[in-house]
């Protein structure tokens, strides 16, 4: 019996002969783009550094464009949506020390999201490693050890003849549900050395698939098929696997209602009879979830923002199924499916039964009814007006990057995406600064479409430098600055936890005249003028910032009655 995967690939008479007559001065950075090329990757982001210029000097003599942005965690957001957006994995470059740690955070969340990135960075000279000379510009210890905990793998190259399958290896690892960052290392001797390791030709890879146990999805299947009160929570993992066509089937035939969590924005059409939308802040929503007698949960760990912080107690059967297995059943007991969401979900399609409930749209729109006048009983006109006016804004299948600010706290609950992976947030590990970059990184995937960034005035000062990028590279992305004078969220948090907040005021720059500084065009604009203001800026190629001055307030999450 012959596998595919046994299969030797003869070199083409092309390959051949790149092999046997490679073209003078490459080096081991040669080798690292040829590999990527190899891979199929088109476009990659970074920084320049010291130990890192053997790489960088070899983009010269590629195919492969460069991204460079200005700060190294910046492009490690940008490659995080570049990866979002294609579901290719998105090499990042860098350099040893403090250029690399600097995009620690960025890789946090793309851990978190299950973004694919491949970060490829220097180190210092092999003569420094394992205990040698010490006192290299740049040194860690152990600069592995700093990743190790963060990414999904670390590879460690010596030599020249390992870069080829590091970075293969470490591709593979990206692109293996569930998708992440990975982390391959090369040390600056390494890079800078000629080589005589021949013209990388060829770099197919096979990304192992991650298919559900079939008596489980038996099991799962019987469940759901005799359950009186079948409802569904779908999480990024249904937007990363490209499952929502399978998920509305499935819902629909079962009557099943629907909530996507806030890293699963747009898997499952906002309008559908059977939608209960976001609101997972939302007391209402908790109890409707809790009363479901067979509870399916696809591609969410049902962590502290899917799990209403926590208070969220299900008293039915659980079905939980996830591509982590660190998250399967590690919030609640259940069926746990380690699978991928699109291959779990295909089974089940085969094997589950239809109900009928025409009781169901009913009780979806009685929660939804209960939720909007919650929100209509707290004075939140403004609040509801300037979402309403982004989402009239920006075109349906335009993608949208939002920051950790209080407008993306609202759109989490109530903004309809449209579509499944087109609204993005840093979410999943919530650090500050994400928006704008990541919007860059989705620009340079995707330029059909504009694409929206959102940010409170704190988190915009985390990316203003990279507005130079966005100029330089003509990228289309309008940024929407929301001006309230400090850490919004963190002031109200401060306020009710305290009385008064600490820390949480901020001295800004003119937003606008900054970003002319740039020659980026900016507007201020107001809640009456935000629609027209922000649809101008999208219409118009290339960067732009419309700044918003307002300060926002946050819906109380919950009913306690």
């Amino acid at each position: 019996m012959t596998h595919d995967h046994d299969l030797v690939l003869r070199p083409t008479a092309e390959q051949t002969e790149a092999a046997l007559n490679p073209p003078p001065g490459r080096n081991g950075g040669d080798l690292v783009v040829e590999t990527l090329a190899g891979l199929g990757a088109t476009t990659v982001f970074g920084l320049p550094g010291q130990h890192a210029l053997g790489m960088f000097d070899a983009l010269r003599r590629s195919d492969l464009r460069y991204i460079g942005l200005r700060v190294e965690n910046n492009a490690g957001f940008a490659a995080d949506a570049y990866g979002r957006i294609t579901g290719e994995a998105a090499p990042l470059l860098l350099s040893t020390g403090p250029g690399a740690l600097t995009s620690l955070a960025a890789l946090q969340e793309a851990r978190a999201a299950s973004a694919p990135v491949l970060a490829i960075s220097s180190q210092v000279p092999t003569a420094g490693l394992g205990g040698g000379r010490h006192g290299y510009l740049h040194e860690l210890p152990d600069q592995a050890a700093s990743f190790r905990g963060v990414v999904k793998s670390v590879h460690t190259v010596r030599t020249q003849s390992q870069i080829p399958s590091a970075i293969a290896e470490a591709w593979t690892s990206a692109l293996t549900v569930p998708h992440g960052p990975v982390w391959v290392e090369i040390p600056q001797d390494v890079l800078l050395a000629e080589t005589p390791v021949p013209v990388v030709t060829g770099g197919d890879t096979f990304p192992e698939e991650l298919p559900p146990r079939p008596e489980l999805t038996a099991v799962a299947a019987d469940l759901l098929t005799r359950a009186e009160r079948p409802a569904i929570i779908a999480g990024g993992g249904v937007v990363r696997a490209d499952a929502s066509k399978k998920l509305r089937q499935l819902a629909e035939r079962l009557q099943a209602p629907v909530v996507t969590t806030f890293g699963g924005k747009g898997a499952f059409p906002w309008t559908h009879p059977l939608s209960l939308q976001s609101w997972l802040e939302d007391r209402h929503t908790t109890d409707f979830l809790e009363d479901a007698d067979v509870l399916l949960v696809v591609g969410s760990g049902l962590g502290e923002l899917s799990s209403n912080y926590h208070t969220f107690a299900p008293r039915g059967r659980v079905i939980q199924i996830e591509a982590d297995l660190g998250k399967l059943e590690s919030n609640h007991p259940a069926l746990g499916i380690h699978a991928d969401a699109r291959l779990a979900l295909q089974a089940l399609l085969e094997t589950v039964g239809e109900r009928q409930d025409p009781t169901a749209p009913e009780r979806v729109r009685a929660v939804l009814d209960k939720v909007g006048e919650r929100i209509a009983s707290q004075d939140l006109t403004l609040e509801q007006d300037v979402l309403a006016a982004v989402r009239a804004a920006l075109p349906p299948g335009a993608p949208s990057f939002w920051d950790m600010t209080i407008l993306a706290y609202w759109a989490w609950s109530a903004f309809d995406a449209k579509a499944p992976n087109t609204m993005h947030s840093a979410q999943g590990a919530g650090g500050l600064g994400y928006g704008f970059p990541a919007a860059l990184g989705a620009a340079a995937a995707d330029p059909t479409h504009p694409v929206l960034a959102v940010s409170g005035d704190g988190g915009a000062l985390y990316s203003i430098a990279e507005l130079a990028t966005a100029r330089q590279y003509g990228l289309n992305v309008t940024w929407l600055i929301v001006d309230d004078g400090g850490y919004g969220i963190l002031r109200e948090y401060m306020t009710d936890a305290f009385g008064q907040p600490t820390a949480t005021e901020l001295t800004r720059p003119d937003y606008v005249a900054l970003a002319e500084s740039f020659g980026v065009p900016g507007v201020r604009t107001s809640p009456e003028t935000l629609e027209a203001d922000l649809a101008k800026a999208l219409a118009a190629p290339g960067p732009s910032v419309v700044v918003l001055p307002a300060v926002l307030r946050m819906f109380a999450p919950t009913h306690l009655d």
